[in-house]
Order: structure tokens, then C-alpha cells, then sequence
């Protein structure tokens, strides 16, 4: 890993479901001033297109309906003012709250190995990243997307931990979910994320491991701005 001492960083965050990357890069976004994508809605994006247009059942997907969806499909991220904060759009319309619902969930993991779609979410993850000056987190990020980022994070946290977490934020919107079926889908997710052919998840050679199991958010950009600090990084 170079030493950070420019501006304009390309900084990937990595790890396993329900695991806080989504919070923790949107902080690390907010600290810096940079643009922050999550990799990870993309991909629920186009999970939740699948199952609108019945291309999904069970186990089998329709590959052919799946290209032409992709071939048309246009994700964005905007900010919110009303909710303060970057949201998903799928094809111009907001999507933010329906691709975290369980049903999208039981899902994406499945759509997210298939070559064609990781492609095109690869491609347009570049495009948002060219200019660097970036946050993004997912699963591939610092091994695949950016494997040349400026500093990568890998972050991980015990299984019961995660599924306690996602079982609150499932709660705190209403959605009615029952935690050991919310714990049952993450570590099915972890185990297809780690085994698919394409793009698995694992951790970069050169990236740092984040435990986030027993601490806060606010410990979390602490420990961040020490990382800065011993890196020489100047925002």
C-alpha cells in the first residue's frame, strides 16, 4: 500500500453482509468531502428488476430475459434532501427501501455471481471511480474494481453480531422479520460470497482488517483517523 499523501484517494471498503460497511464508508465519504457508492445496491437493484419480471424462481434464473434487463437497466445514486442522505434509483424511480426488504435479500447473493451482471456493475462502478476522490464499498471492491486503491479496508464481524444488527435495522422500518431466518440468510450469503467462481469475496493482500464486532461507529472513524494519521494523509 503506497503512502497516502495526495489527494483525490480511491479508498475501497470490503467485507461480509450486515457487516457496517455501508455506515462506515458514508462516514469516512462525509469526513473527506468524497462521493461514496455502495456496490452492494447496485446489485440488490438489479435483484429487485429480476424479481418485478418474474425472471427469477426458486434456483433458476432466465438468462436470456436477464441480458436484455441488464441491456436497459440505468442505476443512480442521489442525495435526498428530505431523508438526508445518497439514495438508489433504479430506471429514474427511488428504490432506496425496497431493495433492503428480506425478498431482495434471499436473492442477491444469487443474481451478484452470475458473470454478466458482475460485469456491467464492474464497469459502471469504474466509471464513478475514474477521477478518484471516492469511497465505495462491496464485496470486490479492492480485489477486482480498484485493486490498485489507494487504501483498502476489509472489514468483518461475527455472524450473530450481524444478524442482530440487520434484525434491528429490518425492525426500525416496519418489516416484519424473524432473526434466526435473517441470521440463516446471511451466512448462506457469506458462503456463496466466498465460493462463487466470479469475483469471491476475500480479502486483499494489502488490505487492512477492520473487527467491528464490539464497537461503535464513532470508535470505528477513530480508529480511521489514526489509520490516516500514520500514513501521512493530509485531506
Amino acid at each position: 500500500m503506497r503512502i497516502l499523501n495526495q489527494k483525490g484517494l480511491t479508498i475501497a471498503v470490503d467485507g461480509y453482509s450486515s457487516c457496517g460497511k455501508s455506515t462506515f464508508a458514508k462516514e469516512i465519504a462525509g469526513k473527506l468531502n468524497y462521493k461514496y457508492i455502495d456496490s452492494g445496491a447496485m446489485y440488490r437493484a438489479i435483484t429487485l428488476l429480476c424479481i418485478r419480471k418474474n425472471i427469477i424462481s426458486g434456483e433458476t434464473i432466465n438468462k436470456k430475459a436477464l441480458e436484455l434487463l441488464l441491456s436497459a437497466a440505468d442505476i443512480d445514486f442521489r442525495f435526498t434532501e428530505t431523508r438526508n442522505r445518497h439514495e438508489t434509483f433504479l430506471n429514474g424511480k427511488n428504490v432506496e427501501d425496497e431493495i433492503r426488504t428480506t425478498g431482495v435479500s434471499d436473492y442477491v447473493s444469487q443474481i451478484s455471481e452470475i458473470g454478466q451482471v458482475r460485469e456491467k456493475m464492474v464497469n459502471i462502478q469504474r466509471r464513478y471511480g475514474k477521477d478518484g476522490g471516492i469511497v465505495m464499498d462491496g464485496r470486490d471492491i479492492g480485489t477486482v474494481v480498484f485493486p490498485e486503491a489507494d487504501l483498502k479496508i476489509f472489514m468483518i464481524a461475527r455472524a450473530e453480531v450481524r444478524a442482530e444488527r440487520r434484525y434491528k435495522e429490518l425492525q426500525g422500518k416496519g418489516v416484519d422479520a424473524d432473526f434466526e431466518a435473517v441470521k440463516k440468510n446471511i451466512e448462506k450469503r457469506d458462503y456463496i460470497d466466498a465460493n462463487r467462481k466470479i469475483s469471491p469475496l476475500k480479502k486483499a493482500t494489502d488490505a487492512i482488517v477492520l473487527d467491528n464486532s464490539n464497537i461503535t461507529v464513532q470508535e470505528q472513524m477513530e480508529w480511521f483517523e489514526e489509520l490516516l494519521r500514520e500514513l501521512n494523509y493530509e485531506n
